[in-house]
């Protein structure tokens, strides 16, 4: 029981820890002149992602950990930090676009277009597996990618400006 408390309350914190660099981020880059495209969207995400944590902490008491699977969670999280760190201070939860700046190729992005979004499908679809929940994962992971592939599509248009694709200007979000 300690155990999965511990392991919740250090992922809610990750979580917290997160959202405060990115909410840090995103006021920095709109100071500096940044776009927010297709926030529509974004309550809904949050939204998903506090019922999916919520919905762990309060199914898994009595639930056995499996220790192969946490230890898997935890090297996605090094690549999470992996992530945050190539990013820097334009790593946000929301679409902004910087009009004049290039897209980053630093870390992961030099191999993957979205490997922020391929490490939180995994989350969402593992974390729940660490407590043998594969029905919360099966049912959670497919609404993930579905909303997940709405997000990759609205950020691929919000990018195409910094790829030579489209120009200026984006429509900022309404």
């Amino acid at each position: 029981m300690w155990t999965n408390f511990t392991i919740l309350a250090l992922v809610t914190l990750q979580r917290l820890v997160e959202l405060y660099i990115a909410r840090r981020n995103t006021k920095r880059l709109l100071a500096n002149g940044g776009i927010e495209v297709s926030s529509g969207h974004y309550p809904l995400i949050v939204l998903f992602h506090a019922v999916w944590l919520g919905g762990l902490w309060y199914l898994v008491w009595g639930e056995v950990v499996s220790w192969p699977l946490a230890l898997i969670y935890l090297v996605l999280q090094a690549a999470r930090g992996w992530i945050i760190a190539a990013l820097g201070s334009r790593w946000t939860t929301r679409i902004i676009v910087v009009p004049g700046e290039t897209l980053s190729v630093a870390g992961p992005y030099k191999y993957f277009r979205h490997p922020n979004y391929m490490i939180v499908a995994a989350e969402i679809f593992l974390l729940p597996l660490v407590f043998s929940m594969w029905w919360y994962a099966i049912i959670f992971g497919c609404i993930n990618l579905a909303l997940l592939f709405w997000r990759i599509r609205e950020e691929e248009r919000a990018l195409k400006p910094l790829r030579g694709e489209v120009q200026f200007p984006v429509e900022p979000s309404v």
